[in-house]
């Protein structure tokens, strides 16, 4: 396997993560009012402010639903994995920083960025290394609906110096 080379999947091995690096995903999604029920039904979650649109409407200032913001999260990292990680990465070691300065609704159409914050290989494994990556999520009039920083654990390219 040549360096820079991704895995046939499309991740990126270790090696070649560099630390301030941003990635422009191309792929979005607009979320729908049915993800936001699926999400809150799939995860036992009853809170009115995500699926009753009458205590919506008629007792908070949103007027309306607001997509839970476990669903936003799963989504943000969920679009970074094919330009990143699929294939390369053996498991997320951690989330952190996580906020969520604005909702989503029904209709919003949302765009990712990923950062390289820091890399090091790790100090108990040499086919392995830890990535941080800034996660950020905007909907389409450029709004911050969500961040946070993530610790992946990725494989090193196989037969590499230190694999």
């Amino acid at each position: 396997m040549e360096p820079g080379e991704r895995h046939e999947r499309g991740g990126i091995f270790f090696d070649d993560f560099h630390v301030g690096h941003l990635f422009r995903h191309g792929l979005t999604r607009t979320v729908t009012q049915m993800d936001n029920m699926l999400f809150c039904n799939m995860t036992l979650n009853p809170q009115p402010l995500h699926i009753d649109a009458h205590f919506c409407a008629t007792e908070t200032e949103w007027g309306q639903p607001i997509v839970n913001s476990l669903f936003t999260l799963g989504l943000m990292i969920g679009i970074s994995v094919n330009d990143t990680t699929i294939g390369t990465t053996i498991g997320n070691l951690g989330m952190s920083d996580v906020r969520f300065p604005a909702p989503v609704f029904d209709g919003d159409t949302i765009r990712v960025t990923t950062e390289v914050v820091s890399a090091r290989a790790s100090k108990s494994r040499p086919d392995a290394g830890i990535v941080e990556f800034h996660h950020r999520a905007y909907k389409q009039d450029g709004t911050l609906v969500a961040e946070c920083r993530r610790q992946a654990f990725m494989r090193r390219r196989p037969g590499g110096a230190a694999g």
